[in-house]
């Protein structure tokens, strides 16, 4: 056997080593590494609760959006307290905006310029991928990056700025959308539709949504030429994508985008069948973090560095759900909220390298259709956050869904102050290292059984599949 170690994978920020076992060629054993420590959870104890909303968005700059969420979700439920409802709207916006983004900013700028490279040299799609999707001087970046710049303006109306925003708070937002603020976000959310469906689908998103199997989407694309997401299925099927990178084919959502009686897309567990999601039994193992103390639900967890742990390999814990590892995700979301092509494609092949980007640019032709109903539902001149107070002691949790995945934050408040604050990523899920039972978590699981040679392309496609967020990882 070999050993390699592999990395770093990451084109925006954090770091992430894979260190892999390789005999006859393929991938027997992987181990995920995550070699940067921050500390966030240390910061937050001792400080007033409400500090949460400066700090958490800070955790991260892509996803920033969702960890001010998750942190106001917390401090409401340690509140007691109900969002306004143009509060609430004006977040699953913000959070909306966010997520769709970075879907689409995952697909052009961190999957797809991997087709471009010269190892894919003499197939018959490369000179396209080259001409189309190759890093800084494709044709596609110059494109993409304008459209989703004006895009992203959104949230200079819906949270004042991103990434960093202070505006989500737990009972809304801190400021009041005027009726012609309406009218400018419904025109841009407009904008950015034309482009992804002149652009990266070649076809209305209700068509792309409306997809009920892998046979349909394979018809769908025979069509005619459908842009840039074609591009990718006949690439895929030239490298038989959907055959690498298989998980644990276990699938968790918390549920996001919470509506007046319910959530846009539900919370659940999908093994083959849907389970309701028991939230309490979540439990991060830290055999093999370099940390110190014992397997805890978060609510009680704690993290202690021991950065001479002999049995560590990594300062990311090993979240499990009922001692089982999750795969967690824009296919988890969509395979747990019953989405008939996602459905298809995890029991046809489980959850692989095509199904997970599939399921990505899937969710962009779902959540782009309701955000221009939410836009509509937004009452100018009603209030826009509700008022509360935290008690001197209380606990608190908020689960929502982050473009990769599951995000939870979890509060406990004493005498007026942060007594404990744990985060939860879905990175952290998605590369958990090994837990005390010695099963490795999705990532390591995924890449068992890939080509490990061709300057271990193949493997960075399974580890982008993912898209990890390793500074969220670490907090």
């Amino acid at each position: 056997m070999t050993r390699l170690i592999v990395g770093p994978f990451n084109r925006v920020e954090g770091d992430l080593e894979v260190t892999l076992e390789v005999k006859d060629g393929r991938v027997a054993e992987a181990w995920a590494g995550s070699p940067l420590y921050r500390g966030f959870e240390q910061i937050l104890r001792g400080k007033h609760p409400m500090d949460a909303l400066m700090f958490a968005p800070r955790i991260c700059g892509i996803c920033s959006v969702s960890q001010s969420v998750a942190a106001a979700s917390a401090l409401a439920d340690a509140m007691g307290l109900t969002a306004a409802p143009n509060g609430r709207i004006t977040k699953n916006l913000a959070h909306a905006v966010e997520n769709v983004a970075d879907h689409f900013t995952h697909f052009y700028l961190f999957f797809m310029p991997d087709f471009a490279r010269a190892e894919y040299a003499g197939r018959a799609w490369h000179a396209r991928a080259v001409e189309r999707f190759r890093a800084v001087k494709g044709s596609a970046a110059p494109e993409a990056m304008p459209a989703r710049t004006a895009f992203l303006s959104a949230m200079a109306t819906l949270a004042g700025k991103w990434p960093h925003s202070l505006a989500i708070q737990p009972g809304g937002v801190a400021r009041a959308l005027e009726a012609s603020e309406k009218i400018r976000l419904f025109g841009l959310l407009r904008d950015y539709r034309r482009h992804v469906e002149t652009v990266l689908f070649g076809d209305e998103l209700e068509a792309v949504a409306a997809l009920d199997s892998a046979a349909a989407l394979a018809r769908w694309a025979g069509e005619k030429p459908r842009g840039d997401f074609g591009a990718f299925l006949g690439i895929a099927d030239d490298l038989s994508l959907e055959r690498l990178g298989r998980g644990v084919d276990r699938y968790m959502s918390y549920g996001n985008y919470p509506q007046a009686e319910s959530q846009f897309l539900r919370s659940g567990v999908w093994d083959g069948q849907l389970h309701a999601l028991d939230a309490q039994a979540i439990a991060e193992d830290i055999s093999h973090a370099w940390l110190d103390g014992e397997t805890r639900h978060p609510a009680q967890g704690v993290t202690r560095p021991q950065d001479e742990k002999a049995a560590g390999y990594t300062w990311c814990k090993a979240p499990r759900l009922a001692g089982l590892p999750m795969e967690t995700g824009a296919l988890a979301r969509q395979v747990v909220n019953g989405h008939p092509l996602a459905l298809d494609l995890v029991r046809h092949g489980g959850g692989n390298v095509k199904s997970r980007v599939v399921a990505r640019l899937l969710e962009i032709a779902v959540i782009l259709p309701a955000m221009e109903q939410w836009v509509q539902q937004l009452m100018p001149g009603e209030p826009f956050c509700a008022q509360g107070e935290m008690p001197q002691a209380a606990a608190g949790a908020g689960l929502v869904e982050a473009a990769r995945g599951s995000l939870g934050h979890w509060i406990s408040v004493e005498d007026g102050h942060i007594a404990n604050y744990q985060i939860v990523s879905p990175t952290t899920w998605n590369f958990s290292p090994r837990d005390a039972a010695g099963t490795p978590g999705p990532l390591e699981q995924a890449l068992v059984g890939t080509p490990a040679g061709e300057g271990n392309v193949a493997v960075q496609h399974v580890v982008r599949s993912f898209d990890p967020c390793m500074v969220c990882t670490v907090h």
